[in-house]
């Protein structure tokens, strides 16, 4: 399959790899650097080099980044079937805990001290999406106009705008605006995959569309709730926080599933399991349809940006050299930090201030900023919440 790989795992070898580190997965993007340690230096199932133009790739296309640089790793070491052992096995985990972590939600989040615990918490999700404002802005931010499309996207949001019209805007105007697209990055040049290949993305495809027809004939609103949570995978570049203001949109603003609290609840259930945070599909899905919308849901989530990654790998050095690509990728990016930064006032107009808690905010802000554990930084804000609220 590639020069590259000095090892050729089996399926079963890649799926029990990726399901044990999977169970440790805290941190979201910070797992890339596990799984190097994994594939590169530990196993050699490809090279350093093979493995940093994945992580470009990953980083690129819409969806949960680590959860990419899973399916990516497993495409490269066994073929589309390795890619998918791979990314399952890697997000059954966190699947799993939330599943558990739901159904106990919605038994028992009316008790007076898993009410407290929960109040607390959701002093937690504002910080941890101002956290990621903030940090989707420094690594953005290089123009005045990164700036200017942050800002209108916020607006727009505000006003009622869907965000993927406005995902939609930013990528053409990124792409009209005379700027440079900076440093085109150096990406190797991959070789062409054969029949074997094509025939496995065309299977895979076709049991795609073969199971969305058979949830329109067998339940309707089922079918919705896959099309949503695809739709909502397909324009969350940036990684797995760019999904909050889309699901927010949706699930909230549009479909009213829910309340602004409940999701926020549902966020905090995505901060206590391992994963990425888009595993709070799995806690949308469970609330509306229980376990079979929390299936549909979850599998839908990660399904388009599973076929991008293993369906662009093989072109993407061409991509990364058009000016056109990185300019609209750019100005998706930016806009982005708008539309958190409308979810961060969103979130906290939820949160019924009062002093304690602004201090405990301001707490979990500074951990986050300090870059401390986030296992570390929901467990003691757990434990304050059932104290102080």
């Amino acid at each position: 399959m590639n020069d590259s790989i000095e090892n050729h795992p089996s399926g079963r070898k890649l799926f029990i790899s990726f399901l044990r580190l999977g169970l440790t997965a805290f941190g979201g993007p910070a797992m890339i650097a596990y799984i190097r340690e994994m594939a590169v230096d530990r196993h050699k199932w490809l090279d350093a080099q093979t493995f940093k133009d994945g992580v470009v790739l990953c980083q690129s296309v819409p969806g949960a980044t680590a959860m990419q640089a899973a399916a990516y790793v497993g495409m490269k070491a066994g073929g589309v079937p390795g890619a998918l052992l791979s990314y399952i096995g890697f997000g059954l985990p966190a699947f799993i805990f939330m599943m558990i972590l739901s159904s106990l939600y919605v038994a028992y989040h009316g008790v007076p001290k898993v009410a407290s615990l929960f109040t607390g918490l959701q002093v937690l999700v504002c910080a941890v999406v101002a956290n990621a404002t903030w940090t989707f802005g420094r690594s953005t931010f290089n123009h005045y106009e990164d700036v200017a499309f942050a800002v209108t996207a916020a607006v727009l949001f505000w006003v009622g705008v869907s965000p993927f019209i406005i995902i939609v805007g930013a990528a053409l105007v990124g792409i009209l605006f005379p700027r440079s697209a900076g440093n085109i990055p150096s990406i190797k040049t991959q070789k062409s995959h054969g029949r074997r290949y094509v025939k496995e993305i065309a299977a895979l495809l076709l049991l795609m569309i073969a199971a969305l027809l058979a949830l329109n004939l067998i339940d309707r609103k089922l079918f919705s709730l896959a099309a949503l949570m695809m739709k909502i995978d397909l324009f969350a570049f940036g990684g797995g926080f760019a999904s909050i203001p889309l699901m927010l949109h949706e699930v909230v603003g549009v479909r009213r599933w829910m309340d602004n609290r409940t999701f926020m609840d549902g966020i905090v259930l995505g901060q206590v399991t391992p994963g990425p945070i888009v595993i709070t599909s799995t806690f949308v899905g469970y609330l509306t349809h229980r376990i079979a919308g929390a299936l549909v849901a979850t599998a839908a989530m990660f399904t388009p940006s599973f076929f991008m990654v293993i369906v662009l790998s093989p072109i993407m050095d061409k991509l990364k050299s058009s000016a056109y690509f990185l300019k609209a990728t750019k100005g998706i990016v930016a806009s982005f930090v708008g539309l958190l930064l409308f979810v961060t006032f969103k979130f906290s107009s939820a949160v019924h201030w009062d002093i304690l808690k602004a201090f405990l905010g301001l707490l979990v802000l500074i951990a986050l900023l300090k870059k401390v554990d986030m296992v570390y930084v929901v467990l003691a804000s757990a434990v304050l919440s059932v104290f102080l609220f």
